[in-house]
């Protein structure tokens, strides 16, 4: 077990941002004993059972009180291959959901597939749906995938082809929106545009891997990695366009180059809530709900994977104003949050050799 100190860091939002520092109280990071290896996503299935997902390809079965880890055995035929693997995993009951990436005439894309837990094992898997093009780069699966209402939202990357996200004739760098069985709802917002992929809900992102439900707003909210700055996080809104690669939300190729004519963002698509420039790397997202940390409730809880540290975006008005750093260099690159009956968080990284960790008051 580690305790470690919380020190604030204040950051605005854009054009200004400024960094203060303050001790102020202490925090409980508990290492538990349940052993990971490049983790990537986690689904409650009751008070204290989750399943976890490890892009290499296993599925845990963990007790978040016990320490138990069991692996569920499936016959998901997701590949590791760059930044893909077995991505995300969510769960209603025993139907489970999970996103990978799979391979297809040695090209590769994001897909999800729908799955029963049956003991220590998931069956009656099957495919049901496949982003296209199947595409050759190893970069920018997205992945995420949040329930809301009778709905599917899942986040699809851009997988490094930049301007694909501008052609809804594809599906690649976007959020789309499925019935649960994988079929597509008559009310999405492009059903009528001749030519487009009627899955789309949105357009014009590049690599979103945070996906969580506002329980205020009760919209569902992205983060999404810009390219040399321009992380961001966002509202999902039907039938919008964040820009990619028009736009880059601040951000500069990592060339150094300008994307587009070098602006952070043009009339006709939607302006993100929160930007960081330099980027953070910015992973998984949690709105926080619970008894824990009071001060935090209605907050988003932020991971970031290039300066490996957990952070608390702070609202008034349901607007994000500001930034607090909770801890930083203590787990690695924080991939994946998630919050229990208590309150308190639970967090896993994307590295080798890793634990699953709680954050106690």
């Amino acid at each position: 077990m580690k305790i470690i100190s919380l020190f604030k860091f204040f950051i605005l939002p854009l054009p200004l941002i400024l960094f203060l520092y303050s001790n102020t109280s202490a925090l409980t990071l508990e290492e538990t004993p349940i052993s990971l290896n490049a983790a990537w996503g986690m689904s409650w299935l009751d008070d204290t059972q989750m399943l976890i997902t490890q892009k290499s390809g296993e599925i845990f079965l963990v007790d978040t009180v016990d320490h138990t880890q069991i692996e569920i055995s499936h016959n998901i035929p997701v590949v590791q291959y760059g930044q893909g693997g077995l991505l995300d995993i969510i769960n209603e009951g025993n139907t489970v959901w999970v996103t990978g990436s799979i391979k297809k005439d040695d090209k590769y894309t994001t897909a999800i597939f729908q799955s029963t837990l049956s003991g220590n094992k998931l069956v009656n898997t099957k495919l049901i749906y496949e982003a296209l093009p199947y595409i050759s780069s190893p970069y920018h699966f997205g992945s995420r995938i949040e329930i809301l209402d009778d709905y599917l939202y899942v986040s699809i990357g851009e997988r490094g082809a930049g301007m694909i996200a501008q052609d809804a004739t594809n599906s690649i760098g976007s959020i789309i929106r499925l019935h649960k069985n994988g079929d597509i709802p008559n009310d999405n917002p492009y059903q009528e545009k001749e030519g487009w992929k009627p899955e789309l809900y949105q357009i014009g992102v590049r690599n979103p891997q945070g996906m969580s439900l506002d329980p205020l707003s009760q919209k569902v909210f992205i983060s999404n990695h810009g390219p040399k700055g321009g992380d961001f996080i966002g509202p999902v809104i039907a039938g919008s366009n964040y820009g990619w690669k028009q736009i880059a939300w601040g951000g500069t190729n990592y060339s150094g180059s300008k994307v587009g004519d070098g602006n952070a963002w043009e009339p006709g698509f939607l302006k993100p809530d929160f930007i960081w420039v330099p980027s953070i790397g910015v992973g998984g997202i949690k709105f926080y709900k619970g008894d824990a940390f009071p001060d935090w409730q209605g907050s988003l809880l932020v991971g970031s994977l290039k300066f490996q540290y957990l952070s608390v975006l702070h609202r008034d008005d349901q607007k994000f104003i500001s930034e607090e750093i909770i801890f930083k260099d203590e787990i690695g690159r924080v991939r994946d949050i998630e919050i229990n009956k208590k309150g308190e968080i639970i967090l896993i990284a994307d590295e080798l050799d890793s634990h699953l960790y709680i954050l106690k008051p």
